[in-house]
């Protein structure tokens, strides 16, 4: 029975194993998905496939600056609890630590990548660590910045992990300190954009349509001329920027400047220059629907069993 890369893709997802070793498997046994599963398990690649099944949507957003590159994954498990887990959180330093000395073009490239400081690959060290601690645990995500200088910063022990990246002319302790400041403020306000100039024209056209609509429906607004309603649209758009764009977002520590101008004064006091690049944040858990556990349901189900 002749199996797809889809086969292959299905089973890695259900068993957690390499790709190779789930081609050899559906190879073994002609393209049969159970039988597959059954034969990766008797080699003990598979022994937490049932594992691979549980939602995993706690663990750890990590950020760091290793050998000059800039770092930053998260890594999910089912509890908070394993989250703070010493194995664990090594397990994502050495995750992190792969990323920066191997550089993959993905997800898929990083997996296959072999773990620092072992001969396995990331996904074989991900199924020992299942073993190990017992749950299911999934590199999910990661980015890099191997060029200029980037700048970690990690949130309540791994709740957020920022990576900036700036370009200067300055020492790097100095751009540190000017980045750390920056990546508190991406911590703490998540900003849609990094700069105005990234905000979309779709965007403007649609902020400006509610804009217009709620003064359509207020009784004071709607009797101003067009001319009026349009000025005070330009004027709330600016407000839309320095609400949703990190440049021009009102700086944290010193609400008389926006974070662009505090980039500025900072750099010029160092005596240099610092210019944003980017920066990437990763919030443990986001966009993953953490399943409702019925508990009444589940120990019900156990005693039937």
């Amino acid at each position: 029975m002749a199996f797809t890369a889809a086969d292959v893709k299905n089973l890695r997802e259900m068993t957690g194993v390499g790709m190779m070793d789930c081609k050899k498997a559906l190879t073994a046994s002609d393209g049969d998905m159970d039988k597959a599963v059954e034969w990766l398990r008797e080699k003990g690649m598979a022994a937490s496939a049932k594992k691979a099944g549980r939602i995993a949507a706690e663990g750890m957003a990590y950020a760091a600056v290793i050998d000059g590159v800039g770092v930053v994954v998260e890594v999910n498990a089912e509890t908070d609890f394993v989250g703070k887990n010493e194995k664990f959180v090594d397990f994502v330093k050495g995750v992190a630590a792969t990323v920066a000395k191997e550089a993959p073009a993905d997800l898929d490239a990083l997996m296959e990548c072999k773990y620092v400081g072992t001969d396995l690959t990331v996904t074989q060290q991900q199924q020992e660590m299942v073993l190990v601690i017992g749950e299911n645990i999934k590199v999910r995500r990661f980015a890099r910045f191997a060029e200029n200088v980037s700048v970690p910063y990690v949130h309540a022990g791994g709740k957020i992990g920022v990576l900036v990246n700036l370009e200067s002319d300055l020492p790097a302790e100095k751009v540190e300190e000017i980045g750390k400041d920056v990546a508190m403020q991406i911590a703490a306000l998540n900003p849609r954009f990094w700069d105005k100039s990234q905000v979309g024209q779709d965007v403007l056209d649609e902020e400006k349509k509610i804009m217009m609509v709620q003064m359509e429906n207020d009784p004071k607004m709607a009797s101003k001329p067009e001319a009026v309603r349009e000025k005070i649209v330009m004027g709330k758009l600016n407000k839309f920027y320095s609400e949703n764009c990190l440049l021009q977002q009102e700086f944290v520590k010193d609400n008389s400047m926006s974070v662009e101008q505090y980039i500025a004064s900072a750099a010029k006091a160092a005596g240099g220059k610092v210019t944003f690049k980017d920066a990437i944040r990763f919030e443990k858990g986001e966009g993953i629907e953490k399943k409702q556990e019925n508990f009444a349901e589940e120990i019900a189900s156990m005693v039937k069993g």
